[in-house]
């Protein structure tokens, strides 16, 4: 039985970076504590309604370190008395680009998001940039920025999305770079997409290669299998993949999951309710209504008519395209905004169902591999 629900919450919708490929339209707006504490309590409240025992809230943006840390510091207490008063947990998760980070976020940091954030870094990187500058300056900044958070003892989670050039410089290169370069023990690889308004950049992704996607990320997993998975170095999602396969207790991307619609949403700082940030900042056709002008956060979801084609995407994906694959139970058709944003349409299978399936199989075959390394073979009793 769900016992939990996702939140991706986007304090603000500024941003001081501007990246060619972001799939998100971008606003002045930010969220105020007032407008968070009348949101909270409608999630809560539908948390109570659900039965739901746990509340994880994905802090992102445009970029969340735009706003202070003071009002990080506020939005927590404030959370956390409404979550009390309802006996509920809420878990919070960073997402930030770093480039605003200082010591002055490490106290919020260590309190609110155990000391650990998320941030994105491509690798070469041709299309992340700031306000007016190229690659070169972001890359500067935002690795003095990532040394002064780990020196503060703050853990980073890096994401990376493949562009042409990474293909062309291939899987080893890339770790190099991620792991020996920069020391980065946690990174995960992301499938791009050409979500949003089209850009000169989006048609330059390498969206419908799937076969080099394919070649590289199984390169990529054959150097962390030799380099990285003995000695700690997680790289996703193929360590979540290899723990699936030898049966312990993981958690999938959400690209995954048997219906996103059943355990996540995202609301923006303007209040707008959507899939996940994706659909929210991109997509206001398939927004599911807005928090504040609605009674109740339940309803809100229950009537939407753009939710309920998420809830018919599952059936009509085994009826057209999957139900014949090996690996239905563990993939489920794929992420719905990467299927929209080449298809135009929810009801087909993720573009990349073979760059899927090449994981699977690899990840498959590693676990068999480290089942057999296990077996300790005893000597016959004389």
């Amino acid at each position: 039985m769900k016992s939990h629900i996702s939140l991706i919450l986007l304090s603000t919708l500024q941003c001081n970076a501007d990246c060619e490929y972001c799939f998100e339209n971008k606003t002045t707006d930010r969220l105020t504590l007032d407008r968070l504490g009348e949101m909270i309590r409608k999630v809560l409240d539908y948390m109570v309604e659900k039965s739901l025992a746990t509340l994880n809230i994905y802090w992102q943006g445009g970029e969340a370190m735009l706003l202070p840390p003071s009002w990080y510091e506020q939005a927590n207490a404030l959370i956390q008395r409404e979550a009390e008063a309802r006996d509920k947990q809420v878990v919070h998760s960073l997402q930030s680009n770093m480039l605003a980070y200082s010591s002055r976020w490490n106290k919020v940091i260590a309190e609110m998001f155990g000391n650990s954030v998320g941030t994105s870094l491509d690798y070469p990187n041709l299309h992340r940039k700031l306000l007016g500058q190229g690659p070169e300056n972001y890359n500067e900044i935002w690795s003095r920025r990532v040394r002064e958070a780990r020196a503060a003892g703050i853990e980073i989670q890096v994401i990376a999305v493949p562009n042409q050039a990474t293909l062309e410089i291939g899987a080893e290169r890339f770790y190099s770079y991620f792991v020996d370069e920069l020391g980065v023990t946690d990174f995960q690889v992301n499938t791009p997409f050409p979500g949003g308004e089209t850009t000169a950049a989006k048609k330059e992704l390498p969206v419908a290669e799937v076969e080099k996607l394919s070649r590289f990320y199984t390169e990529l997993a054959d150097v962390w299998l030799e380099r990285g998975y003995h000695s700690g170095v997680r790289v996703g999602p193929l360590d979540a993949l290899l723990q699936h396969f030898r049966h312990q207790p993981t958690t999938l991307p959400c690209i995954w999951s048997d219906n996103c619609a059943n355990s996540l949403v995202s609301i923006d700082a303007r209040g707008y309710v959507a899939q996940c940030d994706c659909w929210v900042t991109s997509y206001p056709d398939y927004h599911y209504g807005n928090i504040f002008e609605c009674d109740s956060f339940g309803e809100l979801l229950k009537n939407s008519p753009a939710r309920q084609k998420f809830n018919e995407r599952p059936i009509q994906l085994i009826q057209r395209d999957c139900l014949s694959c090996d690996y239905l139970s563990l993939c489920h058709g794929g992420c719905p905004v990467r299927t929209y944003t080449v298809h135009g349409t929810l009801f087909e299978k993720d573009p990349y169902c073979g760059l899927y399936k090449a994981m699977f199989g690899r990840m498959a075959r590693a676990a068999r591999e480290l089942a057999r390394e296990a077996v300790v073979v005893r000597p016959v009793a004389a």
